[in-house]
């Protein structure tokens, strides 16, 4: 399966500058490494890679150029990361910073905001995690609990998150609070970017309780906050209109990255079928249609994706499209690592190399325990369906 496609001559020729300057610096020693599977050890050498392609101007591409990005279309995006796949390196970016928070930034931040929070994003300065979910409003997020007070010219905000990704690495939170109880659920929200620590290093009354995986690690948390404090400047969109800024970090959530989202789906899949050549089962009629099944959708997902990038350069609005995308690829990770497993046989479960009564996740296991939260984080899967039976399908209202 190719990774490169035909994007126009211009595409052609920023396609030429992003190869030959990975062909200069692309450092051997990150060759196939995973940002998310990374070793302590190897973090050091990530962050300075991330340097590196933040000074040759390769992150927050299409972010203005006046707050750190380089005023490219989704076009040139794409081509990045697919010439980053090629080279087989990491294409570093600035997480959830750069994903989800930029765009409610650049949409509904004042110019104030806009010059002060990106370029701090873009270079690396704020590392920030989100502070949606909680105990009892998963999918449901206007019915949160937390509430922001207004003192003086501060927020103060008392609550719980949960799933709090990244927060241990993260110095801040992007943070939804209810700052008027008595407006209708979905007004009176407030988006605010709340600084996990005071000026002087200090907690910002804000605890992290790590939540152990079914992997596990814990790159999740339960953040507590009591008595956090933001300045009002903070609050992104403005007070009690938080909602609609949330539905632009939702729809940059569930977009995901356009054309190349099916590369690692893709990568998966040869790496499948050469287990299945290795166990002698390529000539098997069951394992043969297993594998032209995983084909067949790790192909839709790069139309989806070539369709999802029509719209980003044409200007539309993506509607229901991330939706579908989201629920269909993450519903297919789930159903090909299950047989991925049965490929493998014993060899998914007994690791021969590792002490007797002890046992060490490999890859392809840690892929398949994660991907149980792939149809749940980002919007569950049954509120996928939700979007799109009442929008695409124009279908009542779930009650």
């Amino acid at each position: 399966m190719t990774l490169e496609i035909d994007l126009g001559p211009d595409a052609l020729a920023y396609r030429a500058e992003v190869r030959n300057w990975l062909s200069a610096h692309a450092p051997a020693e990150l060759k196939g490494v995973d940002v998310d599977d990374a070793t302590p050890e190897q973090a050091p050498r990530l962050a300075r890679w991330a340097s590196q392609i933040h000074g040759a101007g390769y992150m927050c591409l299409t972010w203005p150029v006046e707050y750190g990005g380089r005023g490219l279309s989704g076009l040139e995006s794409a081509v990045l990361d697919e010439e980053f796949a090629r080279a087989g390196v990491p294409r570093m970016t600035r997480g959830v910073g750069e994903w989800l928070v930029a765009p409610a930034i650049l949409q509904w931040g004042t110019p104030e905001q806009k010059a002060y929070f990106l370029p701090r994003i873009a270079d690396g300065t704020d590392r920030y995690c989100q502070g949606f979910s909680e105990p009892s409003s998963g999918s449901d997020l206007a019915s949160l609990k937390t509430t922001g007070r207004v003192d003086g010219d501060e927020l103060v905000i008392n609550g719980q998150k949960v799933w709090t990704s990244g927060a241990e690495r993260a110095n801040m939170l992007f943070c939804l609070c209810r700052t008027d109880a008595a407006a209708p659920r979905h007004r009176g929200i407030s988006y605010v970017l709340v600084p996990m620590r005071t000026a002087d290093g200090g907690s910002n009354g804000i605890e992290l309780r790590p939540i152990r995986q079914i992997d596990g690690g814990a790159d999740f948390a339960a953040t507590f906050l009591d008595d956090a404090r933001a300045p009002l400047a903070n609050v992104i969109g403005g007070l009690n209109n938080g909602w609609r800024v949330t539905m632009t970090t939702l729809g940059s959530e569930r977009a995901g990255s356009g054309s190349t989202q099916h590369i690692p789906f893709a990568r998966q899949f040869w790496q499948a079928v050469g287990i299945a050549r290795d166990r002698g089962l390529a000539g098997d009629a069951r394992v043969r249609q297993e594998l032209a099944w995983a084909f067949t959708h790790v192909e839709v997902m790069r139309y989806q994706g070539l369709a999802a990038l029509g719209d980003a350069v044409a200007g539309r609005d993506p509607g229901a499209r991330a939706s579908i995308q989201k629920m269909f690829w993450s519903e297919y990770s789930q159903r090909f690592l299950d047989r991925v497993a049965n490929l493998r046989g014993p060899q998914a479960m007994l690791l021969p190399d590792q002490p007797a009564g002890s046992y060490e996740p490999d890859d392809w296991n840690l892929s398949l325990l994660r991907s149980r939260g792939s149809t749940i984080w980002g919007g569950t899967a049954e509120v996928q369906r939700n979007i799109v039976g009442e929008r695409v399908l124009g279908l009542p209202r779930d009650s």
